[in-house]
């Protein structure tokens, strides 16, 4: 190990896109992505056999150009990491299969790990060290969970999650409706932006006398996407034109309104002074601009890393297995399987 820090090569492979990233100490040295993203675009939606066979021709190749960049032998990394779960069970098989051929070849230390907190550790490479504790709301198309995170690295505990669509989810299936392409968010981020965000009146899941009584920290999207389908059906059994800006800035309103709502009132709840924003829909401009509007008046710092580092990545995998190997913890075994449900709190597998 450098006196910069443990050099990791992270995979991550849970959904739809390959990622290679490569990290000294908490210093992000690349981040390599290979995506299957336009494989998918045609069926609406990401086809967990065809996600398993691009990360199966992606991998090495991956593997070779991030090292390639970073100018990285295999041989100078103290330790590899890997999404062990949770994800697409085929495509985490695939990453896991790799990553302990690697450390098996080379002699060095495996750490699998649970993805969600991969999300939350990325950020180090960004904006160093985590607060502790920190609050970290995860959005993207599987997730949106609130979670308080004392140590990064083997002590995280979920506040709340999803308990149907995830937000991601919702802006997929809203921006077909409206005859957006997949992905749905970057689009309907992009369409919101000409629209108006109080023309329609979409519903906030959750927010309200007994169902914040008993859901106060989770999430629940169906029924807004339900209520958006109606409204459109409606103006097109009228025989009037959808206005799509208006209808994407509304509900793109709502979604935001009620993850920034409530993530606020956790870290005041619980006496947390930070907030972080990951997962692929932390890349959303009207979520990063409430958040920081909503923390500035409650006075919670907000770290939210760049674009690149919300959504899926090898760089969050591998800022992860830095962090565990510098803070000592037990490397996993080789034996340690890909577990397309593992709980957040289980941080290591």
């Amino acid at each position: 190990m450098t006196t910069d820090g443990p050099l990791v090569l992270g995979i991550e492979t849970s959904c739809d896109e390959t990622g290679v990233g490569i990290v000294r100490g908490q210093t992000l040295l690349v981040d390599t992505v290979a995506s299957s993203v336009d494989e998918h675009a045609r069926f609406g939606g990401v086809v967990p056999e065809v996600a398993s066979r691009a990360h199966l021709e992606a991998m090495v190749p991956t593997i070779e150009r991030a090292c390639a960049d970073a100018g990285v032998r295999l041989e100078d990394l103290d330790a590899v990491s890997v999404t062990a779960g949770p994800g697409l069970a085929g495509a985490l098989l695939v990453g896991v299969a790799a990553a302990k051929a690697l450390a098996l070849g080379l002699g060095k230390p495996i750490y699998g790990v649970n993805h969600l907190a991969a999300h939350v550790a990325v950020d180090v490479v960004e904006h160093g060290p985590l607060p502790e504790p920190t609050m970290g709301l995860l959005v993207s198309g599987g997730h949106s969970n609130l979670l308080l995170v004392p140590d990064v690295t083997h002590d995280i505990r979920s506040l709340g999650s999803t308990i149907d669509d995830a937000a991601g989810e919702a802006f997929d299936k809203v921006a077909r409706l409206l005859g957006l392409p997949f992905p749905g968010g970057p689009h309907i981020d992009r369409a919101a932006r000409e629209g108006n965000q109080l023309a329609i009146d979409f519903p906030r899941g959750l927010t309200a006398g007994r169902d914040m009584q008993r859901h106060r920290f989770d999430y629940s999207f169906s029924g807004l996407k339900t209520a958006v389908a109606r409204w459109v059906q409606a103006r097109q059994e009228s025989g009037e034109p959808v206005p799509v800006a208006d209808v994407a800035a509304s509900f793109q309103e709502a979604v935001v309104d009620v993850l920034t709502r409530k993530a606020v009132l956790a870290c005041q709840e619980h006496g947390v002074d930070d907030l972080l924003i990951g997962g692929g829909v932390a890349a959303n401009s009207r979520l990063r601009a409430m958040a920081q509007e909503r923390c500035d008046a409650a006075g919670i710092r907000l770290r939210v890393p760049r674009p690149g580092l919300c959504t899926d990545n090898g760089a969050m995998v591998a800022a992860l297995g830095a962090e565990m190997v510098t803070k000592g913890r037990e490397a996993s075994r080789l034996d340690l399987p890909a577990d397309s449900s593992q709980p957040v709190e289980q941080v290591r597998s």
